[in-house]
């Protein structure tokens, strides 16, 4: 696994041993942050379930301000901790060494950018979070949230929790869902 673009290219980035984390593809990364570009300059970037840090790692690179890491598995947070020494990244960055549940509350900043998760599959902590995001002051009508999930999730319940489904893009096994908190009525 490697940086795709930016300061950071190329950088070849450590993956915590085992089948408990998912590390994204090259490609389908590729293919993420062509859409989340807009949204990353100067951007808070949030990556929930973290893993190696990749993703938060990749924000970084493309010129986010800042991203927060929130991991809880032990050989996960020494990955992100060595990939973000690694890739001259730690001062940019915030560690969560907790569940994401317990973590969102942790987060202080005006507004995020970007909320990206990749959470375990089949567990339904996708809408869990969901529902504690809405919750948070840092999640604006502004903030885009990503998720990464099994291609045969179903999302058909955004709607009736307050979000806005804007792009699902689909690959072979996985896919990536684009929502935001629906505006408020006026």
């Amino acid at each position: 696994m490697r940086v795709i673009a930016g300061k950071a290219r190329s950088l070849q980035l450590k993956t915590p041993e085992g089948t408990d984390t998912r590390p994204t593809t090259d490609r389908i990364k590729e293919t993420l942050f062509n859409m989340l570009m807009p949204y990353l300059p100067d951007g808070v970037f949030v990556d929930l379930f973290s893993g190696s840090g990749g993703i938060g790692i990749e924000a970084l690179s493309r010129g986010a301000r800042h991203a927060y890491f929130v991991e809880n598995q032990k050989s996960a947070l020494a990955c992100i901790t060595d990939n973000l020494n690694f890739t001259h990244f730690m001062e940019q960055a915030t560690i969560l060494k907790q569940d994401v549940f317990s973590a969102l509350g942790s987060i202080h900043e005006k507004e995020a950018d970007v909320i990206f998760m990749d959470p375990p599959y089949g567990h339904e902590y996708e809408k869990q979070a969901l529902l504690m995001l809405k919750t948070m002051p840092y999640v604006t009508e502004n903030t885009l949230i990503v998720i990464e999930a099994s291609r045969d999730t179903d999302f058909s319940y955004l709607p009736s929790i307050g979000y806005e489904l804007n792009k699902e893009k689909c690959y072979k096994t996985n896919k990536h869902v684009f929502c935001r908190i629906m505006p408020a009525a006026e």
